[in-house]
């Protein structure tokens, strides 16, 4: 494959990982625990963009016990 047909590696979905959170400050409204900062966008695309590596950190939540995987409530 040619260099500039290189396919861009794959992110982590940092809404998954439990390093994420919402910082509810509008300016950066999320964050990055493990790395300690703030931004306006994505983590693992700034993490990408300033290092050029894939976010090495990212790890899977784990779920509550006895929650099913849907998100929407039953009435």
């Amino acid at each position: 494959m040619a260099a500039s047909q290189q396919e861009s590696p794959v992110q982590p979905a940092c809404r998954r990982c439990r390093h994420y959170f919402i910082t509810h400050d509008p300016s950066r409204p999320y964050g990055c625990r493990a790395m300690g900062f703030k931004t306006r966008h994505n983590p693992a695309l700034v993490v990408f963009s300033t290092s050029g590596l894939v976010c090495q950190l990212f790890r899977e939540k784990t779920r509550a016990p006895g929650r099913d995987d849907q998100d929407t409530p039953s009435y």
